[in-house]
C-alpha cells in the first residue's frame, strides 16, 4: 500500500471586503413558534440551517419580538458575508470584546451600513422597517426600493421590525446578493475546494461559461466545470492546471469578487501505469490508498456511481481522509522510452472511470505507438506513481469490422470486439469515395459508444453523397479496416 503524505488543508481567509467565515449548514431547526402559515417560515428555516439565526432554550424563535441592532448586525454580517476582521474597526464605548455581537457590530459600523451615535452602538435598541431595509441595502449596494418591495403592504413607516420580518428581509437579500467566493482550500496540485456564498448558477455547467466566470492569475487555469460536493449546498471541487511552488494566486468570479490563496503543490499518490493498447496507457489509483476520484464524492454522480459516499468539509469519510483526484480534462503526463526522448501524452476524454476503476487513459502523440520490449516510464507534474515503469507489449491495433450510414452527416463504426472503454475517444476515420474523389473525415461522437459500436460525425459541414460507396480507414492507423465500405442510400 502506498503511504500518503499528510493532507494539507489551507482555508484561505483573505477576501477583500468579504468574510471567509462561512456559516456551516446544520440540520433543520424546528422552532415551535415558526408556524406553517407565516410569511417568514421558509426564511427562518433556511437561515437557521446556515447557523445565521438561533432561538431560545425552549426552541422558540420568538418571531414577533422586536429585532435588536445587535441581532440584526449578526444576521446581516453572516448572511451577506461581511468581513469580520476587527483589526482597525472603530471603538464602540458600549461594546466590549466579550460581547457576542462585538465583531458583527464593529464590521457593520466600519463599512457604514450601521451608524453609531457618540461612539455608542446601542445594541439593544429596536430597529424600524426603514432601518432594516437601509442596513441590508447598504451592504448589498443596491437601491433600498429593491428591498422595500419584499415587505409589500406589511411595510409601515416608523414601525419596529420583528425578528420574523428581519429573517424574511435578510433571506430575500441573500437571494439577490451577487455570488461571492467565501473560502478556498487547495487540496493538492490540481484540485481546489471552493465555497461560494450561494449555489452557482446553472450556466456554470457549461465548460466555456464556467471558464469565463472563473479565472485566475499567474497562469493558473480552470480545466472543467466546478462539481458540487455531495451533501453540500455551495462547496465545489474545482479542477485546475498544476499549481507552482511558492506562488500566490488570485481567483476571480465573474470579475466582481476575488480571493487569494497560496499554491499547494502536493502530488497525488497513484499506484501504477500500464499499457492497454498500441498507443494508449492508463494510470491507476485506489481508494485504499486514500485517493478518491471526484466522481465518488460529487452530487452529479452520487446516484450513478457505485460506491459513492459523502465526505465532510475536511474530506473525511468513516474516519479516513481522502485526497480528491479532480477531473482529468486537458491533463497531461510525460512518458519516456528507455534511451529515447520524452513525449507528452494527453488524457483521453471520458476514460477517467468509465470502466469502474480509477484509471484515466492517456494517449501517445498522433502516429506514435509503443515499441514491444521497450521500457517506458511515466512522470507527471501533479502525481507520483509508485510503479511508473512498464515494458511495452505487442498489442494489435483495434480492428474495424463494418460501417453503416446513420444519416447524411454520420455513420456507425463497429469493431471486431468491444474495447470495454472509451478507446474511440478523439479518433477519426476517413471515407474515400470508391472510384475517386476527395475523402471526408468523420470524428467519434463522445460517449456514443454502445459496446463495439460508436457514432462518427462528418466534420466541417460535409455530407455523404446519396448512392455512393465509401472506403473506410482510420486516421493515424489506430485501427485496421480491411475492405470496409459504407454505401449510402
Amino acid at each position: 500500500m502506498i503511504k500518503r503524505k499528510k493532507f494539507a488543508a489551507w482555508v484561505i481567509t483573505t477576501a477583500v471586503g468579504l468574510s471567509a467565515i462561512v456559516p456551516q449548514v446544520s440540520a433543520a431547526v424546528n422552532f415551535t413558534d415558526n408556524g406553517a402559515a407565516t410569511s417568514y417560515k421558509t426564511a427562518v428555516e433556511e437561515l437557521a440551517k446556515q447557523n445565521i439565526i438561533s432561538g431560545y432554550g425552549d426552541q422558540e424563535f420568538k418571531p414577533n419580538q422586536n429585532v435588536t441592532r445587535a441581532e440584526l448586525a449578526k444576521m446581516v454580517a453572516l448572511a451577506l458575508h461581511v468581513e469580520l476582521n476587527t483589526t482597525g474597526k472603530p471603538a464602540l464605548s458600549d461594546v466590549t470584546s466579550s460581547d457576542w455581537y462585538q465583531s458583527y457590530a464593529g464590521a457593520l459600523v466600519s463599512i457604514g451600513a450601521m451608524k453609531s451615535e457618540d461612539g455608542k452602538f446601542q445594541p439593544n435598541k429596536p430597529v424600524t422597517h426603514e432601518q432594516l431595509i437601509e442596513v441590508a441595502a447598504a451592504v448589498l449596494k443596491v437601491d433600498a426600493a429593491q428591498l422595500k418591495a419584499q415587505f409589500g403592504s406589511a411595510f409601515v413607516s416608523g414601525k419596529f421590525a420583528t425578528r420574523g420580518e428581519a429573517a424574511l428581509l435578510v433571506y430575500a437579500a441573500q437571494q439577490i446578493a451577487p455570488v461571492q467566493i467565501t473560502s478556498i482550500t487547495p487540496l493538492n496540485a490540481i484540485t481546489l475546494q471552493v465555497t461560494f456564498s450561494a449555489p452557482l448558477p446553472k450556466e456554470n455547467t457549461d465548460v466555456d461559461k464556467a471558464k469565463a466566470n472563473i479565472t485566475f492569475d499567474n497562469g493558473l487555469q480552470l480545466l472543467n466545470i466546478p462539481q458540487l460536493k455531495s451533501g453540500a449546498t455551495q462547496t465545489y471541487i474545482v479542477p485546475v492546471t498544476p499549481q507552482k511552488e511558492g506562488t500566490t494566486y488570485t481567483m476571480d468570479y465573474q470579475g466582481k469578487t476575488s480571493m487569494t490563496f497560496t499554491a499547494n503543490t502536493e502530488k497525488l499518490e497513484l499506484r501504477s501505469a500500464q499499457q492497454i493498447s498500441a498507443d494508449t496507457f492508463e494510470v491507476e489509483s485506489s481508494l485504499e490508498d486514500g485517493v478518491a476520484d471526484y466522481g465518488y464524492v460529487v452530487a452529479a454522480y452520487s446516484s450513478s456511481r457505485k460506491g459513492a459516499f459523502i465526505v465532510d468539509e475536511n474530506n473525511v469519510y468513516n474516519g479516513k481522509q481522502y485526497n480528491i483526484l479532480s477531473s482529468m480534462r486537458d491533463k497531461q503526463v510525460y512518458i519516456t522510452p528507455e534511451g529515447g526522448e520524452t513525449m507528452t501524452a494527453n488524457y483521453v476524454l471520458f476514460t477517467q472511470a468509465t470502466d469502474g476503476r480509477q484509471a484515466p487513459k492517456f494517449r501517445l502523440p498522433n502516429g506514435q505507438t509503443f515499441k514491444p520490449g521497450v521500457k517506458y516510464t511515466v512522470t507527471s507534474d501533479w502525481a507520483d506513481i509508485a510503479s511508473a515503469t512498464f515494458t511495452a507489449k505487442e498489442i494489435a491495433p483495434l480492428a474495424i469490422q463494418s460501417a453503416k450510414q446513420v444519416s447524411e452527416t454520420s455513420i456507425e463504426v463497429t469493431l471486431t470486439e468491444d474495447p470495454k472503454d472509451e478507446l474511440f475517444a478523439v479518433r477519426s476515420v476517413t471515407l474515400t469515395p470508391v472510384g475517386g474523389g476527395a475523402p471526408l473525415t468523420a470524428q467519434y461522437k463522445l460517449t456514443s459508444r454502445k459496446g463495439a459500436t460508436g457514432t462518427f460525425d462528418l466534420q466541417n459541414g460535409a455530407k455523404l453523397a446519396a448512392g455512393t460507396s465509401y472506403t473506410v480507414a482510420s486516421v493515424d492507423n489506430w485501427a485496421t479496416a480491411a475492405g470496409v465500405t459504407v454505401t449510402t442510400k
